[in-house]
């Protein structure tokens, strides 16, 4: 990580540029060079200084934030933080700007703005942390490769349905997966879920990201594979063909009854600073699927999920953890390899064979 870290804003409100002001003069390592009310004025800057992080919102007069981050990923490839405000609309348009190579979301409520984000003060020091120290270039190189391998997937051609009848039949050796990720990960599991077939096992899904942009990246990627994606409601069913998103600022576990496994989406106090929680997804698993399934932690800022790996090799489930050359952070997998809770060590590439063989083992 840098030893200074060099941070511009990017937002339209006077108040935001000050709050964000006030929280970055806190942190000693990080050092606010400039703010800007829109992209036109901070281009203009950028042409003498150039920023490691960039934190962005995404509607401003001129030019837009979208417009703005495909500009710079594309000429100059730099970390950017989007801030967004917490409403349906604005959730659609960030998972466009995580699309386009942003690594990172902090949000703004309508109202309240100044309480709100000195409150989330540490999750955004830590954000420019993981921005600074993140492969945007990896970014970059996923984004070029998803481009030429999802149009067919657009048709949603082979979307699984399952009846009550095909639930029923489901016995006690069918498998499941389980994933945990942050910094990075919407990328990461773009490329993994477009990849997948409506015969790969039910998946559980930990990404940490606000809530209402939960939903709009499950939408998102539900229009986009093969495979039915969705935000987790209380008691769906994990079955072939379906991977399950936590929804924001709420706990997922994994719970089975009789022959078939289910999610719990519940409140509960902040796990290994998130909510939900990887370590929560992954004790869970631990305790109640087992060898029945796999486990695996990619890019991200943090230790969350280290806990909950170790607990799940030592019960003898084999898990697998994301490598340092294809992570955009490698942070959670650099924790959970630390604390010898890794079976594999594996590129990004292969997990989606790995997931595909899990149907036939």
């Amino acid at each position: 990580m840098p030893s200074n870290i060099n941070v511009i804003v990017i937002d339209d409100s006077a108040l935001v540029r000050q709050v964000i002001t006030e929280i970055i003069k806190t942190d000693k390592s990080i050092n606010l060079l400039y703010t800007a009310s829109d992209p036109i004025f901070a281009l203009d800057k950028m042409k003498d200084n150039w920023p490691d992080v960039i934190i962005l919102d995404v509607e401003m007069p001129r030019m837009d934030g979208i417009t703005f981050l495909k500009k710079i990923m594309s000429e100059k490839p730099t970390p950017v933080i989007i801030c967004s405000t917490l409403t349906q609309e604005n959730s659609e348009t960030t998972m466009q700007a995580l699309s386009a190579g942003a690594v990172d979301i902090i949000t703004k409520p309508q109202i309240g703005l100044k309480n709100f984000l000195t409150e989330s003060s540490l999750k955004l020091l830590d954000s420019i942390k993981g921005a600074a120290i993140s492969n945007v270039k990896q970014i970059n190189s996923y984004i070029s490769t998803q481009s030429k391998s999802t149009t067919s997937s657009l048709q949603n051609i082979d979307k699984h349905v399952l009846n009550l009848n095909q639930i029923s039949q489901i016995s006690t050796t069918q498998k499941i997966v389980a994933i945990g990720t942050s910094t990075g990960g919407t990328v990461a599991l773009e490329f993994i879920l477009t990849r997948l077939d409506s015969g790969c096992p039910g998946i559980a899904i930990v990404q940490h990201m606000p809530e209402k942009f939960t939903k709009a990246f499950s939408d998102r990627l539900n229009k986009l594979c093969r495979i039915e994606v969705k935000e987790a409601e209380n008691g769906d069913q994990l079955v072939p063909g379906r991977a399950l998103i936590a929804p924001g600022n709420y706990h997922m576990s994994v719970k089975r009854s009789g022959a078939q496994y289910f999610v719990e989406v519940h409140d509960g106090p902040l796990i290994s600073r998130h909510r939900p929680s990887v370590d929560v997804l992954f004790r869970s698993f631990s305790k109640n699927v087992g060898k029945n399934g796999i486990a695996m932690i990619l890019t991200g800022m943090g230790d969350d999920g280290a806990v909950g790996m170790k607990d799940m090799h030592d019960s003898g489930v084999i898990t697998y953890a994301q490598n340092e050359e294809s992570c955009i952070v490698f942070g959670m997998p650099k924790e959970a390899i630390k604390k010898g809770g890794v079976s594999k060590v594996v590129d990004l590439k292969d997990i989606p064979e790995i997931i595909t063989k899990l149907k036939s083992a």
